[in-house]
Formats: C-alpha cells, sequence, structure tokens
C-alpha cells in the first residue's frame, strides 16, 4: 500500500510537470483558433467555424423484463426505459478535444422508494435515479501529444473490464451488460482525475499493437459496499461534490491483435476512505483485477472475463456500516473480503451463411458464475445466497446496423439452492 502511496505521489509530481508542458501546446499548423468579440460572444464566422468542429451522437435502450424468481415470488415484471446517452465532442484543434456525455436515465425525474427484500431484514430505500434522473457523465478535455502519449484530464469513462468498452446495446448481447461486471463493480464507471494513454504499435501494420490507459482519479466511499453487491455501491454519486480524501491508481493493458478483437489485465489498487462522515479510521484498500479477452471475426463473436478482489479489514468495516443512518441509503449489510466471478459468451449470425448481407441475426449463449462473498473475514458468515450461476441464451436481431432488437431468458442458480428466472427484451439504437 505503501509503495502505490509513494507512486501517486510521484505520478503527482510528474504530471503537474506535464500539465506545464501542456500549457505551450500551440495550434497544429494550419488550424486557425476561435475568435470572439471584447465580450466573448462568438461572431458570425466563428459560428460556422464552430459548427464545424462540433460533433454529436446518442444511444439508447429500452428493455421489458419477466421474472419468475424462489427469492421473491411477487417480483412484478417491468418496462424500463433505461437510458438514453448523448455525447458532444468539440475540437478546438488537431490536439485538443472536449468531450462531454449527458445521460437520462428511466424516463423522467423526481424519486420514489422501493423495497428490497433480499437484504437480512428487508429495506426500503429511496431511488431518485428510479423515479429517472439526469446526469453529467463525462466532462473531459484530451490533449493528443503523441500516438502513444495523451493526456485526459476531467470526469471520464473508467475503463476496466470488458463492460466499459462494450457498452452500447449493439456492443452486448443481452438486454443487459454480463451479470459479473453488472452485479458487484461500478457499472457504466466514470472517475474525476487523470489518465494517460496510448497506443505502441508492433509492427509496420495497424496490428498486433499494445495500448494502455493509466489513471490516478477518485476513490470509492466504502460505506456503499454490501453483500449482495461487494464494492458495485462505492462509486460516488449520491453527494453533489467527491469525496477526494484516498485517489485511486489504476491501469489498463490490451494487446490488439486486430480489430475489435484484443486480450488484456486491469488492476486497481485504491484506499476506499471516502466515506461521508469520518467515522472509520482503519484503513479500507481495494485491489482487484480482471483478465479479459474479446474477439470479433464475423460471422462470429467470442469473450471471456475473469475477475477477482481483496477489500482490507472488511470485518471492521462491515460493523462500521451496520451503524449508518437508514437516511444514507445504503445497504448496511456484510462485506465480502474478496469478490470473484467470470463468464464465457459466444454469437453466431446465423444470417451469413444464408446469404443475408444487410441484416444480421446472433444466437448467442453465456455462462457466468460469480461469488460475491468468496472469502469472508472474522465472525462473518458467507451467505451462500450470494453464490450464482448463470446460463444465458438468445437472439439479436439487427435490421440496420445501428438498431438492434434483442431477448434472452436466463436461468440463475444461487448457492442457496434457490432459482431466479428472468426473460428479457430490449431495444437498443445509436446514431
Amino acid at each position: 500500500m505503501q509503495f502505490v502511496t509513494i507512486m501517486n505521489r510521484h505520478l503527482a509530481y510528474y504530471l503537474i510537470g506535464l500539465l506545464g508542458g501542456l500549457l505551450v501546446l500551440q495550434p497544429a499548423k494550419g488550424q486557425q483558433t476561435v475568435s470572439s468579440d471584447s465580450r466573448g460572444a462568438a461572431s458570425p464566422a466563428t459560428v460556422e467555424s464552430l459548427m464545424k468542429r462540433l460533433r454529436l451522437s446518442a444511444y439508447g435502450v429500452v428493455n421489458y423484463y419477466a421474472f419468475d424468481w424462489d427469492t421473491w415470488k411477487d417480483k412484478r415484471n417491468a418496462i424500463d426505459p433505461e437510458r438514453l446517452n448523448t455525447y458532444v465532442y468539440y475540437d478546438f484543434n488537431d490536439r485538443v478535444q472536449f468531450k462531454a456525455e449527458i445521460e437520462f436515465e428511466h424516463g423522467g425525474t423526481g424519486s420514489t422508494m422501493s423495497f428490497d427484500p433480499l437484504e437480512e431484514f428487508g429495506e426500503f430505500e429511496e431511488k431518485i435515479e428510479k423515479g429517472g434522473q439526469v446526469i453529467l457523465e463525462q466532462i473531459n478535455v484530451l490533449f493528443k501529444i503523441h500516438p502513444w502519449l495523451n493526456v485526459r484530464l476531467g470526469k471520464m469513462r473508467f475503463y476496466m473490464g470488458n463492460a466499459s468498452k462494450q457498452d452500447q446495446p449493439r456492443e452486448y448481447f443481452t438486454a443487459y451488460r454480463s451479470e459479473v461486471e453488472n452485479t458487484i463493480l461500478p457499472l457504466g464507471w466514470y472517475e474525476t482525475g487523470i489518465e494517460l494513454s496510448g497506443d505502441i504499435a508492433l509492427s509496420s501494420s495497424s496490428y498486433p499493437k499494445l495500448a494502455y490507459k493509466l489513471y490516478w482519479v477518485s476513490g470509492l466511499d466504502n460505506s456503499g459496499f454490501s453483500s449482495a453487491n461487494w464494492i458495485r455501491r462505492g462509486y460516488q454519486k449520491r453527494f453533489e461534490k467527491i469525496n477526494a480524501d484516498h485517489l485511486a491508481t489504476a491501469l489498463r493493458l490490451d494487446y490488439i491483435f486486430a480489430k475489435d478483437s484484443e486480450i488484456g489485465i486491469s488492476l486497481y489498487a485504491g484506499n476506499t476512505n471516502n466515506r461521508p462522515k469520518d467515522d472509520f479510521d482503519l484503513p479500507a484498500w481495494l485491489l482487484y483485477g480482471d483478465v479479459h479477452f474479446t474477439i470479433e471475426q464475423h460471422p462470429w463473436r467470442a469473450r471471456a472475463y475473469g475477475v477477482w478482489g481483496h477489500l482490507q479489514n472488511s470485518e471492521a468495516l462491515s460493523e462500521a456500516n451496520r451503524n449508518l443512518s437508514n437516511n444514507l441509503g445504503v445497504k448496511r449489510t456484510p462485506v465480502g473480503a474478496e469478490a470473484a466471478g467470470a463468464y464465457i459468451e459466444y454469437a453466431y449470425d446465423i444470417f451469413f451463411p444464408l446469404g443475408i448481407q444487410d441484416k444480421q441475426l446472433y444466437l448467442f449463449s453465456r455462462a457466468e458464475w460469480y461469488d460475491s462473498m468468496f472469502k469472508t473475514e472474522g465472525n462473518i458468515s458467507d451467505n451462500p445466497r450470494y453464490e450464482r450461476k448463470v446460463l444465458t441464451a438468445g437472439i439479436n436481431y439487427f435490421p440496420l446496423p445501428t438498431v438492434v432488437l434483442k431477448a434472452h431468458y436466463a436461468w440463475r442458480i444461487l448457492g442457496s439452492g434457490e432459482h431466479e428466472n428472468t426473460f428479457a427484451a430490449g431495444l437498443g439504437f445509436d446514431f
């Protein structure tokens, strides 16, 4: 841990020097800067230039769910306008780019209350997002210094594992993303800080190449950790400002051997003591890593993923969380010292052998296993309910390359022997 802390300090010194160098970056030759009058208003000529440098894109998801669960027999079927993500890009010049992402979740705005009977005593939760939410997911500026060195500053997507790179609905097959990454880790994970990234050529052609991302970003809040979801709810979204007493360091390294095909690792290290109140004084370092693999060779695709993580002082943290206020809206359940999971997935476009070129129909299947209480510490019991095995099969129909209709059925078996079967259908698009 001390090594990582020292590394963070030296990295900070290095980045301060690097940012000083960025300040002297000049627009590339032939580039024009945007001009303005004395009040900062754009002239008509500048507006035309602005529109040439401005780009917009978006994607959206709407899903239907039907549940047949032993653990929650009256669980209601649901329709969820899950999200609409819009992106805004602006190129200051060839070397400096602004990016923003605004996400509209679950329809309107407002708050509501839900009941979760699967926690120890049954928990009511206030969910602002259930009633709908508008989130500024990203706001950052990218400085393109060299193909092997780019610097991004601000709030950004945190690229760990497979799900972060397969975020748009046509990039994953199920109505929701893999359960391993969807359940025990923050999904739609964004952090604020600094990202260094780049590609290192390994041959004279485009592939193979080595790609990396190195982060120094805001850390997690362990008051949100729980039995069922391990560290997922530690992603800081509950308050206006992000606590930054402890930052995190992360590295992603990918060997890219063809277009959309890679094998790589992700590593994360950070003290998670960014609690709303200073009510826990022991270190609670989180260390986790994954191995991820994806290959896309139309008409087939295959993916695999494995993750393992360790949380320091999980027993003491569980005791501290048990005393948190109900108003905080956290689970307050015991936290596992270790969590682990893996999946493998395969899909095939059955239109391809039929000679249908303008549409695609994928059949897919996925096998998953994950346990959010893989190992526990001290007096914390390992609840078998949180070991989950899932077999999923379904279809994806693409009437257009950017529109997908989905359906799948998932058979989930808990370590306690209970079954949770789910049918889901969805619509996804991007433009």
